[in-house]
């Protein structure tokens, strides 16, 4: 059983960075890997990306790729998202989730999830 709260969304300006949070509580902490994904309104929720507990290993939207950088901190049981040169088009809450299936890029995986943080990219 895992519980998972993000932090760290808000107002930012266009070309500006954000980085979030997701710590994670619970007894049987110990998944296969820890993901971003985001959804806007009328939107399908959207991989972002993932990151594997035991190793690191990194996993990145094609959206995404080259912006936004995940890592983790098994120690304090927390995954980040830091995410650089922001558009308006990426406004949206963003959800951490915790999952033991593969593959790492499909929601289907994951079992536990946040309960989301907004981000809003505007002027």
């Amino acid at each position: 059983q895992s519980r998972l709260v993000e932090s760290g969304g808000g107002l930012v300006q266009p070309g500006e960075s954000l980085r979030l949070s997701c710590k994670a509580s619970g007894r049987t902490f110990s998944p296969y890997a820890m993901g971003w994904f985001r959804q806007a309104p009328g939107k399908e929720r959207e991989f972002l990306a993932a990151i594997t507990w035991n190793v690191g290993i990194t996993y990145y939207g094609n959206s995404v790729k080259g912006r936004f950088t995940i890592s983790k901190d098994n120690a304090k049981n927390t995954v980040y998202l830091k995410m650089n040169s922001l558009r308006p088009e990426n406004t949206a809450l963003y959800y951490c989730a915790a999952g033991m299936s593969r593959p790492v890029v499909a929601v289907a995986a994951y079992s536990y999830w946040g309960q989301g943080t907004q981000v809003t990219v505007s002027s």
